[in-house]
């Protein structure tokens, strides 16, 4: 999409896909994607210009949300949704393009109890993204373990937690974080904090040095909060850009907005249905460009805008007909029934039409709901008639 909102292109064929979950600007211009199917997983390098991939790997493993190109041209993959045996083999690991193999893996099993989130499941960990820090370090996003980490590839060490199993009052299933670093050197994490309904922004604070102390000593801070009184949902991504700005994906809100530090919207754009991903193509910071194709800008404290913020001055509040005021999740929630309101808020938007409102959206699935019920009451009445005219 171009700055004004108007459509500029799209790619949508030559790779067998089902989903894009995740697309990263390159240094040169390019664009690094991701798209699974049912049982293989793609990425590429895609040339905007000539409208073509210019090379692809293709992943024995499917519903992969994100991998990023390294530096030295290896591939490193969240690999989510591994079972065997009822073992879950969640992992990330680094594919090696020259010599066509695995040159390292890191799987959750063996540094997590097995009891994580209630034990191994189909989707134990949900690994929904992983950044390359430079150096050995990467950054995971473990999404049903309410938690980001950073990983050290040499040592295989956990060097940063934030958030733990279950704490939802931190992250509840989160979604793309990112790493900044402050001026003073504090690292930071830029995180959607998806089930909350929110844009966060933790601070690392340390006893010493703020990089290289141990856990022990560090604890996080909650220094920025975007989506105050609601107006967010489900959102899945939010990129710094360079400008002080952030880009948040606001899913089931149908758009993605540019928000200034006080939350206030400066550009909209209103997708079709459910954005998952998205990034400004030549924002990348060019001091370190492989990071996942987000933008490394200023945090929070380095622009005096730490706080808690709603979002404000949108071409639509709420964002979604009826849906965040006056709208069926309001009512229930009003009525005390919040497990139904969460539960509609966060399922309806994937089915209703985002030009219609919650109560017509409602009207109009009871009316069918009736009108099967009665056809199918109709039909049980008059069966012996109706097999004889089969019959016949």
């Amino acid at each position: 999409m171009t700055p004004n909102g108007t459509f500029d292109w799209s790619y949508a064929g030559g790779l067998d896909r089902q989903w894009f979950y995740d697309v990263d600007p390159m240094a040169n211009g390019h664009l690094f994607v991701v798209t699974p199917n049912a049982d293989r997983t793609v990425v590429g390098e895609y040339d905007p210009d000539a409208r073509r991939m210019v090379w692809t790997e293709r992943f024995d493993i499917h519903d992969t949300h994100d991998a990023d190109l390294l530096p030295n041209g290896d591939v490193v993959v969240a690999n989510m949704r591994e079972t065997e045996d009822g073992v879950a083999n969640d992992r990330v690991f680094v594919y090696n393009r020259t010599l066509d193999e695995v040159t390292w893996e890191w799987r959750f099993r063996d540094h997590f109890p097995n009891d994580t989130d209630g034990g191994f499941s189909d989707d134990w960990t949900h690994l929904n993204d992983v950044d390359y820090l430079g150096g050995d370090r990467f950054l995971l996003s473990p999404r049903n373990f309410d938690q980001v980490l950073v990983v050290n590839r040499t040592t295989d060490a956990v060097e940063m937690r934030l958030g733990a199993d279950g704490n939802h009052s931190v992250l509840h299933e989160q979604h793309n974080p990112d790493y900044l670093l402050s001026e003073e050197g504090r690292p930071t994490i830029l995180v959607a904090d998806s089930e909350n309904d929110r844009i966060v922004e933790y601070e690392r604070r340390c006893a010493g040095d703020p990089v290289e102390a141990p856990p022990a000593d560090c604890s996080w801070t909650l220094a920025w909060e975007l989506g105050v009184g609601g107006n967010l949902t489900w959102p899945r991504d939010a990129d710094r850009l360079p400008n002080g700005n952030t880009l948040v994906t606001d899913s089931l809100n149908h758009r993605v907005v540019e928000v200034t530090p006080e939350g206030e919207v400066v550009w909209e754009y209103y997708a079709t249905w459910g954005p998952y991903d998205a990034e400004r193509v030549g924002a990348t910071n060019t001091s370190a460009p492989w990071t996942g194709g987000s933008a490394r800008g200023p945090t929070m404290r380095d622009l005096n805008a730490t706080g808690a913020y709603a979002v404000t001055g949108s071409a639509n509040d709420p964002p979604v007909p009826e849906d965040a005021a006056g709208g069926p999740a309001a009512v229930l929630a009003d009525a005390g029934l919040t497990p139904l309101a969460v539960g509609w808020s966060h399922v309806v938007p994937w089915v209703k039409p985002v030009w219609m409102g919650g109560w017509a959206f409602l009207a109009a699935a009871a009316s069918l709901a009736v009108g099967l019920a009665w056809a199918g009451a109709e039909a049980w009445t008059n069966r012996r008639g109706i097999a004889a005219r089969l019959g016949r």
